[in-house]
């Protein structure tokens, strides 16, 4: 994907959708990722010509897991004169050593959110910026569908009241397929999760079904993703009214 047309879709999800306002501080989250170094790139060129002045800070949660190197990410940051700031704990520990999760996602995401959360609003910033592409959004309305039998998925802008923080999802038009062509046309420092449990979720297992689904018939993704748009769930306004 070029950078003009990744540049489009995400400008189109903030416009729609209102994520970034005039003086916003955003913390990019940044897990070593292609989804997320896809974002920070993107935000990174747009403050330089939106209309509304907004300043972003790139900001990662290291769990404590010994084989992270995040030093190429240190230096993407330099080259894009963004302020990285890196947060260190001991999730990995408490959660696989001391309380040995069985099903261990659940309770580091909720750490991880909580560690960021607090950290980012020392740093003065009032929004948050995550890397939940157009198959996240997808994948986690058919994981809701599946293991909690309701139709939601996640919202493209949520406002925390007891953080008084706002999450926001500038890259929930873009197709992961296209997030992977940036990050190699732009030869991106994608880091490997350290985590075991990486590649054997739920998650991972919905993504593999979606897959499947989209190849016996194509088109499936979209008219999902149209219709999560279209169904006035919570915290997706109808475009038509806006």
């Amino acid at each position: 994907m070029e950078l003009k047309r990744l540049l489009s879709h995400v400008r189109k999800a903030v416009d729609d959708y209102s994520l970034i306002d005039d003086d916003d501080k955003i913390a990019v989250g940044i897990s070593g990722g292609k989804d997320s170094l896809t974002l920070l790139y993107a935000l990174n060129e747009l403050k330089r010509f939106y209309p509304k002045h907004f300043d972003i800070i790139a900001v990662t949660v290291d769990l404590g897991f010994e084989n992270l190197n995040l030093d190429s990410i240190c230096s993407l940051c330099d080259f894009l004169g963004v302020q990285y700031t890196i947060i260190h704990t001991d999730i990995a520990k408490i959660v696989f050593d001391e309380r040995k999760e069985s099903n261990p996602c659940s309770l580091c995401a909720k750490m991880r959110k909580g560690a960021l959360n607090e950290k980012i609003k020392a740093l003065g910033c009032n929004k948050v910026a995550y890397a939940h592409h157009k198959d996240d959004v997808v994948e986690t309305m058919l994981l809701s569908l599946i293991y909690e039998g309701r139709f939601h998925t996640f919202a493209p802008k949520t406002y925390l009241d007891r953080m008084d923080l706002t999450v926001i999802r500038p890259l929930l038009y873009v197709n992961e397929v296209d997030v992977i062509g940036f990050t190699n046309k732009m030869n991106l420092p994608v880091c490997k999760s350290p985590c075991p449990a990486d590649g054997n979720t739920k998650r991972e297992y919905v993504k593999n079904l979606l897959g499947n689904i989209e190849i016996k018939n194509r088109g499936t993704k979209e008219r999902m993703f149209t219709a999560i748009v279209n169904s006035g769930i919570k915290g997706w306004p109808d475009l038509k009214k806006c």
